[in-house]
């Protein structure tokens, strides 16, 4: 396995070693924004998740992307619905996923035990503020579910559209570190 393999591996590993976000109601209504729509998945989603998980572009910043023949044989027919993932839907078709977790107790101090906001899209979906609006909802939705909880994002310093949308979203840098063989930006979002 090259570099770039190793690196979508320990990433897939540390989503993989995220905890779930506490008690909560899953899934909840969904989200409703002005042209979006936030829901858990469906077997409809399949495709679209295939092809978010195997995009080269979509991975360019999280150690590049999975075999797309592995993604197909790995993904349930449903793909996995757990607290804190949402398909960010345009017109009933899947653009995004956002996703909430928890931080690992034993990860960075700023970070340890903090909500955790990661997200996807399609890079059809690129340049029109959809990232924005969702992520926007799935925050509100957060606050909701757990008031007055900070959240954290993580993304490489590279990725300056990531950062730009962290600092639109409330985020501000609170370290950088290198990990996966980049320097990433870690921000947090205090309510």
């Amino acid at each position: 396995m090259g570099p770039k393999g190793l690196i979508a591996a320990a990433v897939a590993d540390w989503l993989a070693g995220m905890d779930e976000l506490g008690p909560v109601d899953w899934p909840p209504a969904p989200l409703r924004t002005e042209r979006l729509v936030l829901r858990a998945p469906e077997a409809r989603d399949r495709a679209a998740f295939v092809e978010l998980l195997a995009s080269p572009e979509v991975h360019t910043y999280l150690g590049g992307p999975r075999p797309r023949a592995e993604v197909e044989r790995e993904l349930p027919e449903v793909p996995e619905r757990w607290p804190g993932s949402f398909v960010v839907a345009l017109d009933g078709a899947l653009i995004g996923q956002i996703l909430l977790r928890r931080t690992p107790r034993d990860s960075r101090p700023a970070a340890a035990g903090k909500a955790d906001l990661g997200y996807l899209f399609l890079p059809r979906a690129w340049g029109h503020g959809y990232a924005a609006e969702a992520c926007a909802a799935a925050l509100g939705w957060l606050d909701g579910a757990f008031p007055g909880e900070p959240v954290m994002l993580t993304t490489q310093s590279a990725n300056v559209s990531s950062m730009r949308l962290a600092a639109r979203l409330g985020f501000t840098e609170v370290e950088r570190f290198e990990a996966w063989g980049a320097e990433q930006w870690l921000g947090v979002r205090e309510v």
